[in-house]
């Protein structure tokens, strides 16, 4: 592993970072009170990223894209998760799994999704089926050669912006000794396909602006020529392009809890009680040394991940254990900040208690931290037999 950052690292993290500086963090208060992000301001991000040559940077130079590493999309998306993800999601990074599209698919979807022309949504939750995506409802059944689809996802982020939708849906099932095991096949729906609605979600105190869309399928007829994959083969297309997702989240965590640390250790170094700076207290200055050694540790623990994926070694555990460490890093290095802020962190006055408010759920999307934790245990007992 490539310990310490190169200088083409360093190159792409201080790009990155002074975008987000100068073009999100001005719009962040805004977003902050209205929860919605204004359509010309949302446009702004998307040209500026596309003239910056970073929009969809995480697709490979084959489709006209960078074709970053996956340790340099990292830290693309380290230096995003300082910003509003609101505001971020314009900086455009589409679902790589779209280059699983084959035929007319690329041009219809691959293609003006990386140039920036289409934005996509991934569809995969349901009320009822969270983690365990085998128990979906959400059903797609053959009728005169096409596929008629009824259920609802929900969860679904960024699909209020979203041109189309990859969604995983139950297409069959197999009686197998543990049990009856649902066969999962993915499939493109565009906005406004009959049958098709997108719908306001449920409001969250997380990452305001940046929404939840419920998707409601009423016989949903589509051609076969919608199917991404192979039919039944949602699982091989979810495998091959989407677990490390999770990656993102950790990356993401690392950033923000960086921006979180330099607020506290700039507060501990300035305000004053008892005649001195309060990081001169050893209550504050033990929780600084605290926050600083496991934002770093946390940092290694996702860029060793991604390099074990840019060298073609298997990283499921590893991008486990990113994702569980940084997200929970996070969870302490917020709570810590305002802490140390005192009454002031939880006001509205200041970033802290939006920080905080932020940080819940990404112990919770992209799978839990006891999903983390159950992949890591299995991955280890398996290798003993166990």
């Amino acid at each position: 592993m490539q310990y310490g950052l190169t200088e083409q690292d360093e190159m792409i993290a201080a790009t990155v970072r002074s975008f987000v500086e100068r073009e999100i963090y001005p719009h962040e208060d805004l977003v902050e009170r209205s929860g919605a992000v204004p359509d010309e301001i949302a446009d702004d991000i998307r040209r500026k990223t596309i003239e910056l040559g970073f929009y969809a940077c995480n697709f490979p130079q084959s489709v006209g894209c960078a074709g970053l590493s996956h340790r340099e999309f990292a830290l693309v998306e380290r230096e995003l998760g300082r910003g509003s993800m609101a505001l971020t999601h314009f900086f455009g990074r589409p679902q790589n799994i779209l280059m699983a599209c084959t035929g007319d698919q690329i041009e219809r979807y691959l293609m003006p999704a990386v140039r920036g022309v289409r934005m996509d949504a991934l569809a995969m939750t349901e009320p009822g089926a969270g983690s365990d995506i085998r128990s979906m409802s959400c059903t797609a059944t053959r009728d005169g050669g096409d596929w008629v689809v009824n259920g609802t996802k929900h969860f679904i982020s960024g699909a209020e912006h979203a041109d189309f939708v990859i969604v995983f849906v139950a297409t069959g099932e197999d009686q197998t000794p543990k049990g009856p095991k649902k066969r999962i096949t993915c499939f493109l729906v565009d906005r406004g396909h009959p049958g098709f609605t997108i719908r306001d979600g449920y409001r969250s105190v997380s990452h305001r602006g940046y929404h939840n869309m419920i998707l409601e399928f009423d016989d949903c007829r589509l051609p076969d020529a919608q199917v991404l994959g192979a039919v039944d083969g949602g699982f091989e297309v979810m495998n091959s392009w989407l677990y490390a997702t999770r990656l993102t989240v950790a990356a993401m965590s690392v950033g923000r809890a960086r921006r979180v640390f330099d607020y506290a250790l700039d507060y501990a170094a300035t305000r004053t009680q008892f005649g001195q700076p309060i990081g001169r207290f050893q209550g504050v200055s033990f929780q600084i040394a605290d926050m600083i050694t496991e934002i770093d540790a946390a940092d290694l623990l996702t860029l060793a991940a991604a390099d074990r994926l840019d060298r073609g070694l298997p990283a499921e555990r590893e991008i486990a254990s990113a994702k569980l460490y940084a997200s929970e890093v996070l969870a302490r290095v917020t709570d810590a900040a305002l802490q140390i802020h005192g009454g002031m962190g939880l006001m509205e006055d200041y970033p802290l208690e939006r920080f905080w408010r932020d940080a819940r759920v990404e112990r919770i999307w992209d799978g839990t931290s006891e999903i983390q934790r159950h992949i890591i245990s299995r991955a280890l007992l398996r290798a003993l037999g166990a």
